[in-house]
């Protein structure tokens, strides 16, 4: 028996056209296994909306085609269903994709959806908001609004931001209780992970499993200027926790309390909360079409370095557009350096 798809695509998210995207997916998809629709979104909360109905109606997988807000819309509205979701990612991160091993290729994540290997995992809540990746607060909260409202989108915005506002930013404190006991800790940043990464693989919390039922939690310790590079590496190359400004932990329910409200993020989505903040992970709750091949470490580093030379395109058109702009702020960043 065919199964049933539908594929919602976002026409505008991501940091550059996807050429005809439904042309694509018709040719590639195989029409012997499925039944299928696409369908595009025309306003803000249509993903959510359509994904509901789908689910409602009993249609085996929804395709999210588009970025990471649209992933999390869907993703969002099928959790506790029998509907499973898909991911041809088509954003500017791309967080759940890269954490399951998705390819960034069309061509390459249509060949998962046509294989239909679905997996039941784990998401996150953060005061009740599902989330799927990453949540937390402190400085990745702050860059996470102040990338909302540039105008520009895209990995050189994110740095871009990251290294203007770093250098000012100032830890809070923090209390951070979970089933061993209660700490205060002076932190730039707390992240609760479900899966590995922010986004552009960046590694926040480089073990964390979607199948485990706990959530890895890296609370960012204050750094000095000098540090920050060397913290910038790590992230990417899957080393954060090995640092020394780092600590780590597992939990299934974590609770951190601030001394007044302020933002948080939600896979990167901005938000604002109160003094306490309550992330739980529901475990196995939510189905996903995943990559067979994903736990391979052959396959692993080919999706690497496919992803590398994908993305090279988009970066190096933002390089282009933002160059001037780069390169004030790296004058600005050196000469910081000098002055300490």
């Amino acid at each position: 028996m065919k199964k049933n798809v539908l594929f919602i695509v976002n026409p505008v998210s991501g940091t550059t056209g996807k050429g005809n995207i439904t042309h694509d997916i018709e040719s590639l998809i195989d029409k012997g296994a499925f039944d299928y629709a696409i369908v595009q979104t025309e306003y803000a909360g249509h993903a959510a909306e359509l994904a509901s109905g789908a689910a409602a109606k009993g249609v085996d997988i929804v395709v999210a085609v588009g970025g990471d807000g649209t992933v999390n819309e869907v993703a969002r509205s099928i959790v506790h269903t029998p509907t499973a979701l898909g991911v041809i990612p088509c954003g500017s991160g791309n967080g759940l994709a890269r954490h399951l091993q998705i390819p960034l290729e069309t061509r390459k994540a249509m060949h998962i959806i046509n294989q239909a290997t679905i997996h039941c995992l784990d998401y996150g809540t953060i005061n009740g908001r599902p989330f799927f990746c990453t949540c937390g607060v402190g400085f990745d909260a702050f860059i996470s609004t102040k990338f909302a409202t540039a105008k520009k989108r895209g990995f050189l915005t994110y740095i871009e931001n990251t290294l203007r506002e770093g250098l000012r930013y100032k830890p809070e404190t923090y209390t951070i209780e979970d089933d061993e006991g209660t700490f205060k800790n002076e932190a730039f940043l707390i992240a609760c992970a479900n899966a590995s990464q922010y986004g552009n693989n960046a590694y926040i919390a480089p073990n964390a499993s979607m199948k485990d039922g706990l959530m890895d939690v890296t609370v960012m310790e204050p750094f000095n200027a000098i540090e920050a590079p060397q913290i910038a590496i790590q992230l990417f190359n899957r080393t954060i926790d090995h640092n020394s400004h780092i600590k780590t932990f597992r939990t299934k329910k974590v609770i951190i309390t601030r001394q007044t409200e302020g933002a948080a993020h939600c896979d990167g989505e901005p938000m604002t909360t109160g003094k306490t903040i309550e992330v739980e992970i529901v475990k196995k709750s939510f189905n996903v079409v995943v990559n067979p091949e994903a736990h391979t470490h052959k396959e692993g580093m080919r999706q690497i370095f496919a992803d590398y030379f994908t993305g090279l395109a988009t970066i190096q058109q933002e390089l282009k557009l933002n160059s001037d702009n780069l390169k004030a702020l790296n004058k600005s960043f050196i000469d910081k350096l000098k002055k300490l």
